[in-house]
C-alpha cells in the first residue's frame, strides 16, 4: 500500500506545483467566466420566478408557439378573420431575393387546431394595406413593384417618365422592358407594364363678329401615364437633368408620331420602393385571394380604413415611381368591387386614421415614415364630405409621432384616442416615452399628456383587451432596434386610473415589421421584427424574427380559465332592434359585454380594432345584448362578443355579424 502524504487531499510533493498551476487556471477561468455564469444564473432565476403561479397571476405569462419550419415566414401583416384563423402575410418579406424570384408567402394559422396552411399569393403584398369588409372578407390593396436602391448603389440612371398618347382612337399598353431612346441615343427601359389612355377629342364652335357661326374646331388633349424607367446600360451616359422627348422603339408611322416619352431628369440618386395598383379580397371561407379591380394609383405603405357605409378608403403610400402620393385617395365599394376617387388630402405613409362618431376620420399623427418632416403630421379631424381638416393641438413632443402607436380607447362610446411613444423622422435615434390622450367629444378637442412609458419607445404594439385594459409590448428605443435597443418589457394601461402597471416580460424583441393582435380566446399573439443590426456595435446585419410568442393575461391565470364565463347558443346576427340573446351559465355574475372588432395590423398601425360597450340584460339562463345602431360607432362587419364576470375574467368570444343598418334606431 502506498504511503499517504500528510498534506490535505493526499497530494504528493512532486505533483503540488502542477496542481497549484491547474488550480490557479481554474480560478482565472472562473473569474473570466463570472459575468457569463452570473448571467446564466440570473436567467435561470428569472425563468424560475416567472414560472411561479403567484407571478403569473399578477403579471401573466408568455409561451412560444411551435411553428414548423416550412411555415415560418417574415410576418409583415397579420389579420384576424371571422373564422377565428389568423392571416399572416409576408409577400416577399423585405427580402429582395424572394422578390426577384417571385416568391411571395401567406400563411393561414388556426390557433384552435394549431394548424398552418400555405396560401398562394398572387402579387407581392409586402407593405400593402388591409381592412375588413362587411361580409368578413379582407380587402388587401397595394404592395411592392420594385425594391429600393440606396445612394451609392444605383448603377443605372433612372427616374419617372410620362408616356404621352396623342391618338384619340385607342389606348396603348406597353409591357415591362419597353425601350425608349433619348435624343442623344441612350436607351432606357420601363420597369413595369404601363397602359396609356387614348387622347381626348373635344369640339367647339367659334363665332365671327355679327354672330355668324364659323366651322367646328377640334382640340386634342393627349392621354398620359407615368412609369419608372432606367438606363439599359450602366454608366454616366444615362444621366440627364434636361427635359427631353424620348422615342418609343418599335413604333412606326403615325404611332411613332403620336406616342412618345417625356422626362425632366434621370439620375443615379436613391431610388425608393415603388407600389402596385393590384387589389384583392381574401375569402375566409374559400381561403384564397380573389382579384378585384385595381386601384387607379399605385400604393406602397398605404392605410385602408373602413367607413360607416361599408366602403373602404385607401390613403397615402408610395406611388409607381417611389414618391409619396400627393393626396390622391380612393374609395372601394365592396358591392360593385370598384374604386372611385376619394377626397384629396396628403398624409405621410401608413397614417393612423380612426372612424369617429358622426363619420369624420381622426388622424392621430401616427405614421410609418415616408414623407417630409413638415408636411401632413399635424393631428386633426377630417370631414370627408366637405374635405375639411380641423387641426387638434396639445400633443407633447409633436416631432416624434413617426412609428408611434395609436388606438381608440375602450369603450368606443367615450371617443378617446391614445397615442403612445414614437420617434423622430426617418432614421433618427430620437424616441419618446410620451403618451397623449384626446377626448373627441369635446367642442374643441386637444391632447392632454397621459402617463409616460417606462422609456422612449418606437414600434410599440398596443392591443385592446376585453376587460377594457390596453396591453402594450415590445418596441425599441432607437431606429429599427439599432444598438441592440429592443425593449423586452410589457405593460397594461388602465384608463380608470390613467396609469401603467407592469406585465410579464416577453422573450422575443419586437421592433420594425412586428405585429400583435387579440385572439378570440382572450390571449395576445405577437409576430415579426426586422432589426437593422444583429448586435450592439451595429457591425452585424440583423435577421428577421420568425418566432411567434403568445401572451396569456392575468385574467386567465390561477385556474380562472377553467372557470371562465361561457356564452352558449345564440344568433349569428342581432335582430332588427340590435338585440341578440345567448344561453349563459351563471348570467348573474356577468357585469359587462364588449363587441370587439378584429385586428388587421402592420407597421404599428391598427385602425381596425375597437371595443364597443353593449347594454346587457340577464335572465335565469341567458343574457341579451343590444348593439348600437350608429354605424359610425359600430361599422358593419364581423365582431367578437365577450362577456366579463365580476372577477374581470372574460368568456371566449362568440362571433357575431353586424349588418349594414342593424341595431338601435
Amino acid at each position: 500500500m502506498a504511503k499517504r502524504s500528510g498534506r490535505p487531499g493526499g497530494l504528493r510533493p512532486r505533483n503540488l506545483k502542477k496542481s497549484l498551476v491547474g488550480g490557479g487556471a481554474l480560478v482565472v477561468l472562473a473569474g473570466l467566466n463570472a459575468p457569463a455564469a452570473l448571467s446564466f444564473a440570473g436567467h435561470q432565476y428569472h425563468q424560475y420566478k416567472i414560472s411561479q403561479p403567484g407571478y403569473k397571476a399578477r403579471y401573466g405569462s408568455w409561451q412560444m408557439l411551435d411553428v414548423p419550419d416550412k411555415y415560418r415566414v417574415n410576418a409583415i401583416h397579420a389579420a384576424l378573420l371571422h373564422t377565428g384563423k389568423v392571416l399572416i402575410v409576408a409577400g416577399s418579406g423585405n427580402n429582395q431575393k424572394h422578390f426577384d424570384k417571385g416568391t411571395f408567402d401567406t400563411i393561414l394559422w388556426d390557433p384552435v387546431k394549431s394548424t398552418f396552411k400555405k396560401i398562394p399569393t398572387p402579387s407581392d403584398l409586402f407593405c400593402s394595406g388591409h381592412a375588413a369588409l362587411p361580409d368578413g372578407r379582407l380587402l388587401v390593396a397595394g404592395g411592392t413593384a420594385r425594391y429600393e436602391v440606396l445612394d451609392g448603389k444605383v448603377k443605372k440612371a433612372g427616374g419617372a417618365m410620362r408616356i404621352k398618347n396623342e391618338s384619340p382612337d385607342r389606348a396603348r399598353t406597353f409591357p415591362k422592358g419597353t425601350r425608349l431612346m433619348s435624343p442623344s441615343g441612350v436607351e432606357y427601359a420601363t420597369t413595369q407594364t404601363v397602359t396609356v389612355p387614348k387622347a381626348k377629342r373635344s369640339f367647339r364652335i367659334s363665332y365671327a363678329e355679327g354672330g355668324r357661326m364659323l366651322p367646328w374646331k377640334t382640340k386634342i388633349t393627349a392621354g398620359e401615364a407615368r412609369v419608372f424607367v432606367e438606363a439599359v446600360q450602366k454608366g454616366p451616359q444615362g444621366l440627364t437633368t434636361q427635359a427631353a422627348q424620348y422615342e418609343i422603339e418599335g413604333l412606326k408611322g403615325k404611332d411613332a408620331d403620336n406616342l412618345y416619352g417625356l422626362a425632366a431628369k434621370l439620375t443615379t440618386e436613391k431610388q425608393d420602393f415603388q407600389g402596385i395598383r393590384e387589389a384583392y379580397e381574401f375569402d375566409p371561407d374559400q381561403e384564397r385571394y380573389v382579384p378585384v379591380q385595381s386601384m387607379k394609383n399605385a400604393r406602397w405603405y398605404p392605410t385602408l380604413v373602413g367607413l360607416d357605409d361599408g366602403r373602404v378608403l385607401a390613403v397615402s403610400g408610395l406611388d409607381d415611381v417611389g414618391a409619396v402620393q400627393t393626396g390622391d385617395n380612393e374609395i372601394y365599394d365592396p358591392h360593385s368591387k370598384t374604386w372611385t376617387k376619394g377626397p384629396t388630402r396628403y398624409f405621410p405613409t401608413y397614417p393612423a386614421l380612426f372612424l369617429t362618431k358622426g363619420g369624420k376620420l381622426f388622424y392621430s399623427g401616427s405614421n410609418a415614415g415616408y414623407g417630409p418632416a413638415d408636411k401632413g403630421r399635424q393631428p386633426g379631424l377630417w370631414d370627408l364630405r366637405t374635405n375639411t381638416f380641423t387641426k387638434v393641438g396639445g400633443l407633447t413632443d409633436p416631432d416624434t409621432t413617426e412609428t408611434s402607436a395609436s388606438l381608440m380607447l375602450p369603450p368606443a362610446q367615450d371617443q378617446k384616442v391614445m397615442l403612445l411613444g414614437g420617434g423622430g423622422v426617418g432614421e433618427s435615434a430620437k424616441s419618446t416615452a410620451r403618451t397623449g390622450i384626446v377626448d373627441l367629444k369635446q367642442d374643441d378637442p386637444r391632447f392632454r399628456e397621459g402617463p409616460r412609458l417606462p422609456q422612449g419607445t418606437r414600434y410599440l404594439s398596443s392591443v385592446l383587451l376585453p376587460d377594457d385594459s390596453v396591453f402594450t409590448t415590445g418596441g425599441s428605443s432607437d431606429y429599427r432596434g439599432r444598438g441592440a435597443s429592443d425593449i423586452l418589457k410589457a405593460q397594461f394601461y388602465d384608463a380608470t386610473s390613467d396609469s401603467f402597471r407592469p406585465a410579464a416580460d416577453p422573450t422575443v424583441g419586437r421592433d420594425y415589421h412586428s405585429e400583435a393582435l387579440l385572439l378570440p380566446d382572450g390571449r395576445v399573439v405577437t409576430f415579426g421584427s426586422d432589426p437593422l443590426y444583429g448586435n450592439a456595435d451595429n457591425t452585424k446585419l440583423g435577421t428577421f424574427e420568425q418566432r411567434v410568442e403568445i401572451y396569456t393575461p392575468p385574467y386567465l391565470q390561477g385556474g380562472k380559465e377553467a372557470d371562465r364565463p361561457v356564452l352558449g347558443a345564440g344568433p349569428r346576427e342581432p335582430d332588427a332592434d340590435g338585440r341578440a340573446t345567448f344561453r349563459a351559465a351563471k348570467p348573474g355574475s356577468l357585469v359587462k359585454a364588449r363587441l370587439m372588432r378584429p385586428s388587421a395590423v402592420t407597421h404599428t398601425t391598427d385602425v381596425e380594432q375597437r371595443s364597443i360597450d353593449l347594454a346587457m340584460t340577464r335572465t335565469a339562463h341567458a343574457v341579451t345584448v343590444r348593439v348600437p345602431g350608429d354605424r359610425t360607432l359600430v361599422p358593419p362587419g364581423w365582431y367578437m362578443l365577450f362577456v366579463t364576470d365580476t372577477r374581470g375574467v372574460p368568456s371566449q368570444a362568440r362571433w357575431i355579424h353586424v349588418p349594414q343598418g342593424a341595431g338601435e334606431r
